[in-house]
Protein backbone atom coordinates (compact mmCIF):
# COMPACT_ATOMS: atom_id res chain seq x y z
CA UNK A 1 0.00 0.00 0.00
CA UNK A 2 1.19 3.53 -0.78
CA UNK A 3 2.50 6.07 2.22
CA UNK A 4 0.14 8.43 2.64
CA UNK A 5 2.18 11.54 2.13
CA UNK A 6 -0.97 13.93 1.71
CA UNK A 7 -2.06 12.81 5.07
CA UNK A 8 -5.81 12.68 4.07
CA UNK A 9 -6.62 12.09 7.96
CA UNK A 10 -5.13 15.20 9.15
CA UNK A 11 -6.77 17.27 6.38
CA UNK A 12 -10.69 15.33 7.50
CA UNK A 13 -9.35 15.83 10.78
CA UNK A 14 -8.61 19.84 10.61
CA UNK A 15 -11.76 19.63 8.43
CA UNK A 16 -14.11 18.63 10.72
CA UNK A 17 -12.69 20.64 13.86
CA UNK A 18 -13.55 23.91 11.58
CA UNK A 19 -17.13 22.75 11.68
CA UNK A 20 -17.15 22.46 15.87
CA UNK A 21 -14.90 26.05 15.25
CA UNK A 22 -17.87 27.29 13.40
CA UNK A 23 -20.76 26.19 15.09
CA UNK A 24 -19.12 27.58 18.79
CA UNK A 25 -18.33 30.90 17.06
CA UNK A 26 -22.14 31.50 15.84
CA UNK A 27 -23.33 30.48 19.19
CA UNK A 28 -20.86 32.72 20.48
CA UNK A 29 -22.16 35.63 18.73
CA UNK A 30 -26.00 35.21 18.14
CA UNK A 31 -26.85 32.70 21.04
CA UNK A 32 -27.79 28.95 20.46
CA UNK A 33 -30.40 28.85 17.57
CA UNK A 34 -33.37 26.58 18.23
CA UNK A 35 -33.03 23.64 20.71
CA UNK A 36 -29.48 23.40 19.84
CA UNK A 37 -26.72 22.53 22.39
CA UNK A 38 -24.07 20.80 22.34
CA UNK A 39 -21.50 18.05 24.95
CA UNK A 40 -18.32 18.63 24.31
CA UNK A 41 -15.52 16.16 25.43
CA UNK A 42 -12.08 16.75 25.87
CA UNK A 43 -8.88 15.73 26.75
CA UNK A 44 -7.69 17.67 30.20
CA UNK A 45 -4.28 16.61 29.45
CA UNK A 46 -3.84 17.96 25.89
CA UNK A 47 -1.14 21.05 25.60
CA UNK A 48 -3.08 24.15 26.43
CA UNK A 49 -6.21 23.19 28.07
CA UNK A 50 -6.35 25.24 31.08
CA UNK A 51 -8.76 24.03 34.21
CA UNK A 52 -8.51 24.96 38.03
CA UNK A 53 -6.18 22.12 39.89
CA UNK A 54 -9.80 21.04 41.34
CA UNK A 55 -11.32 20.23 37.61
CA UNK A 56 -8.24 18.59 37.06
CA UNK A 57 -8.35 16.41 40.11
CA UNK A 58 -11.58 15.14 39.24
CA UNK A 59 -11.36 14.97 35.59
CA UNK A 60 -7.78 13.47 35.08
CA UNK A 61 -8.08 12.56 31.45
CA UNK A 62 -11.40 13.56 30.08
CA UNK A 63 -13.75 15.92 30.67
CA UNK A 64 -17.68 16.63 28.89
CA UNK A 65 -19.05 19.79 28.94
CA UNK A 66 -22.46 20.40 28.17
CA UNK A 67 -23.18 24.34 26.43
CA UNK A 68 -27.35 24.67 26.81
CA UNK A 69 -28.27 27.34 29.07
CA UNK A 70 -26.13 27.04 32.19
CA UNK A 71 -22.89 28.69 30.42
CA UNK A 72 -21.62 32.50 30.19
CA UNK A 73 -18.97 34.44 28.45
CA UNK A 74 -18.64 31.75 25.40
CA UNK A 75 -15.77 33.17 23.46
CA UNK A 76 -14.37 31.33 20.19
CA UNK A 77 -10.24 31.81 18.46
CA UNK A 78 -8.63 29.80 15.47
CA UNK A 79 -7.42 27.41 18.46
CA UNK A 80 -9.97 27.18 20.69
CA UNK A 81 -12.67 28.49 22.88
CA UNK A 82 -13.30 29.82 26.41
CA UNK A 83 -16.26 29.68 28.41
CA UNK A 84 -17.65 29.89 32.09
CA UNK A 85 -19.31 27.66 33.93
CA UNK A 86 -20.34 26.42 37.35
CA UNK A 87 -19.26 23.70 39.00
CA UNK A 88 -20.49 22.62 42.97
CA UNK A 89 -21.34 26.68 43.21
CA UNK A 90 -18.22 27.57 41.64
CA UNK A 91 -17.57 29.46 39.00
CA UNK A 92 -15.00 28.26 36.27
CA UNK A 93 -13.31 29.40 32.98
CA UNK A 94 -12.24 26.57 30.96
CA UNK A 95 -9.76 27.15 28.21
CA UNK A 96 -10.15 24.82 25.57
CA UNK A 97 -8.06 24.25 22.19
CA UNK A 98 -9.79 22.54 19.45
CA UNK A 99 -7.34 20.27 19.35
CA UNK A 100 -8.05 18.68 22.54
CA UNK A 101 -11.79 18.12 21.81
CA UNK A 102 -12.51 14.33 21.48
CA UNK A 103 -15.54 14.50 20.83
CA UNK A 104 -18.81 16.80 19.81
CA UNK A 105 -22.43 16.15 20.21
CA UNK A 106 -25.80 17.50 19.47
CA UNK A 107 -28.43 15.78 20.73
CA UNK A 108 -31.52 17.91 19.49
CA UNK A 109 -30.18 16.69 15.83
CA UNK A 110 -28.47 13.50 16.82
CA UNK A 111 -25.47 15.03 15.30
CA UNK A 112 -22.08 13.77 16.46
CA UNK A 113 -18.51 13.44 15.74
CA UNK A 114 -15.67 12.18 17.10
CA UNK A 115 -11.66 13.13 17.03
CA UNK A 116 -9.30 10.57 17.35
CA UNK A 117 -5.28 10.76 17.68
CA UNK A 118 -3.39 11.02 14.91
CA UNK A 119 -0.16 9.57 14.60
CA UNK A 120 3.20 10.88 13.82
CA UNK A 121 4.35 10.89 10.18
CA UNK A 122 5.49 8.20 8.68
CA UNK A 123 3.96 5.37 11.34
CA UNK A 124 2.48 2.29 9.41
CA UNK A 125 0.17 1.34 12.28
CA UNK A 126 -3.98 2.44 12.50
CA UNK A 127 -4.64 5.48 14.05
CA UNK A 128 -5.83 4.86 17.58
CA UNK A 129 -8.84 6.70 19.40
CA UNK A 130 -7.62 9.12 22.30
CA UNK A 131 -10.07 7.69 24.39
CA UNK A 132 -8.91 4.48 23.94
CA UNK A 133 -12.12 2.62 23.86
CA UNK A 134 -13.40 0.09 21.37
CA UNK A 135 -16.34 1.55 19.42
CA UNK A 136 -19.53 -0.35 18.50
CA UNK A 137 -20.01 0.22 14.15
CA UNK A 138 -22.76 -0.32 11.93
CA UNK A 139 -23.18 0.03 8.24
CA UNK A 140 -25.06 3.06 7.25
CA UNK A 141 -26.69 1.24 3.84
CA UNK A 142 -25.24 -1.56 1.81
CA UNK A 143 -22.14 -0.97 0.91
CA UNK A 144 -21.52 1.97 2.91
CA UNK A 145 -18.48 2.07 5.29
CA UNK A 146 -19.36 1.54 9.03
CA UNK A 147 -19.76 4.95 10.93
CA UNK A 148 -19.28 5.07 14.79
CA UNK A 149 -22.56 4.92 17.01
CA UNK A 150 -23.21 7.08 20.62
CA UNK A 151 -23.98 5.00 23.56
CA UNK A 152 -27.81 5.18 24.27
CA UNK A 153 -27.03 6.86 27.13
CA UNK A 154 -24.52 9.52 26.73
CA UNK A 155 -21.88 10.04 29.09
CA UNK A 156 -22.11 11.89 32.54
CA UNK A 157 -21.09 15.69 31.48
CA UNK A 158 -19.48 17.62 34.08
CA UNK A 159 -21.89 18.62 37.23
CA UNK A 160 -22.51 22.51 37.00
CA UNK A 161 -24.58 24.19 39.55
CA UNK A 162 -28.24 26.69 38.11
CA UNK A 163 -26.87 29.75 36.48
CA UNK A 164 -27.09 33.35 38.09
CA UNK A 165 -30.64 34.39 38.62
CA UNK A 166 -30.81 36.60 35.49
CA UNK A 167 -30.02 33.15 33.42
CA UNK A 168 -33.09 31.56 31.55
CA UNK A 169 -33.90 28.26 33.60
CA UNK A 170 -33.19 25.01 31.38
CA UNK A 171 -36.08 22.92 30.32
CA UNK A 172 -36.38 18.97 31.19
CA UNK A 173 -34.33 16.50 29.21
CA UNK A 174 -36.64 15.79 26.03
CA UNK A 175 -37.11 12.00 26.00
CA UNK A 176 -36.90 10.40 22.49
CA UNK A 177 -39.82 10.34 20.47
CA UNK A 178 -41.66 7.13 19.54
CA UNK A 179 -39.86 5.18 17.75
CA UNK A 180 -36.71 6.45 18.06
CA UNK A 181 -33.50 4.84 19.57
CA UNK A 182 -31.75 7.21 21.34
CA UNK A 183 -28.81 6.21 18.97
CA UNK A 184 -26.98 8.82 16.88
CA UNK A 185 -24.59 8.58 13.87
CA UNK A 186 -21.23 9.85 14.62
CA UNK A 187 -18.65 10.47 11.66
CA UNK A 188 -15.76 8.72 12.58
CA UNK A 189 -11.91 9.37 10.10
CA UNK A 190 -12.15 5.18 10.03
CA UNK A 191 -14.74 5.46 7.18
CA UNK A 192 -12.77 7.47 5.17
CA UNK A 193 -9.51 4.59 5.68
CA UNK A 194 -8.62 2.02 3.06
CA UNK A 195 -8.86 -1.09 4.74
CA UNK A 196 -5.44 -3.28 4.01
Amino acid sequence: MATDLIRYDVLVQQALRGVVRKVLADGAKDGLPGSHHFYISFDTNAPGVKLSPRLREMYPEEMTVVLQHQFWDLSVSETGFEVSLSFDKIAERLVIPFDSVTGFFDPSVKFGLKFEAVQAEGADAPVAEKTGKARKTKPKAEGDAPVATLPKKPKAPAKTDTPPEDAPAAPAAEAPAEGETGTAEVVSLDAFRKKK
